[in-house]
């Protein structure tokens, strides 16, 4: 099964593809603090018309360049 997550489009500068940012929040096991976490992944977009702030879907794939292993599923 596919990996699928949700982030916001952050760079749309290289051709085909886009920059999604998601974020992870947990509790810390001893502190109980809720702490966020952000990454960054490049995700392929062949023919979507996205713009920064844009939410979408990402899913992973094969890898399609040395950095590139998701590709953008929808704009929601």
């Amino acid at each position: 099964m596919a990996k699928k997550l949700t982030g916001i489009v952050i760079s749309t500068k290289m051709q085909k593809t886009v920059v999604v940012r998601t974020e992870r929040k947990f509790r810390h096991p001893l502190y109980k603090k809720v702490i966020t976490i952000h990454k960054k992944y490049k995700a392929h977009n062949e023919n979507l018309d996205l713009k920064n702030g844009d939410k979408v879907v990402i899913e992973e794939t094969r890898p399609l360049s040395k950095e590139k292993y998701f590709k953008v599923i929808k704009k929601i």
